[in-house]
């Protein structure tokens, strides 16, 4: 399975988020799966890239030229896809993956999980999507989605198309693969 992870590029996290990124990779890896991120040498992008291809997983990465330009393309990666912009990364990392993890992570990990999320809900794919719910992290997140569902502005059951996991056997559980 190609398991596409969304994440934070940022410095300075909570050092639990890191352990529990490195601890995704390596799962994958040990596991037979190939890693799908965005590309970038720094933060939890980094840090599950490394693990992955340290525990042996295939490591693709989908990078947008403004970070190539940068020099923050990560050196974890066994595939190199280069892209133009955001919107062409998402379209490359969704065509690329069979299942999606979001770690903590801002505006731009919102901006994929909600592409992949909206897709899936008007049916173009029927892929997982899994919050890694790291420490509570995405709390806020739910509490909103429920509003929403709440004030019917979302059609049916959210939690159908995104899972929430508090644990790393969860997040196994929700992508329906054997931990």
């Amino acid at each position: 399975m190609k398991i596409c992870v969304f994440c934070s590029a940022n410095a300075g996290l909570d050092p639990d988020f890191y352990a529990m990124a490195a601890e995704l990779g390596r799962w994958i890896g040990e596991n037979g799966h190939a890693l799908v991120f965005g590309g970038t040498d720094l933060g939890l992008m980094e840090t599950v890239a490394r693990a992955a291809r340290e525990a042996g997983a295939m490591v693709v990465g989908v990078v947008p030229t403004r970070v190539e330009e940068r020099g923050h393309a990560s050196e974890c990666m066994d595939v190199h896809i280069p892209c133009d912009n955001l919107s062409d990364r998402k379209e490359l990392m969704v065509a690329q993956a069979d299942a999606f993890v979001a770690l903590p992570g801002g505006v731009g990990t919102l901006d994929e999980v909600f592409t992949v999320a909206a897709a899936a809900t008007i049916g173009y794919h029927r892929k997982p999507l899994v919050l890694y719910n790291m420490k509570g992290f995405w709390n806020g997140l739910v509490a909103m989605l429920d509003g929403l569902a709440a004030a019917g502005a979302i059609r049916g059951r959210w939690r159908g198309v995104i899972g929430v996991a508090e644990t790393l056997g969860e997040v196994g559980e929700k992508l329906e693969v054997k931990m």
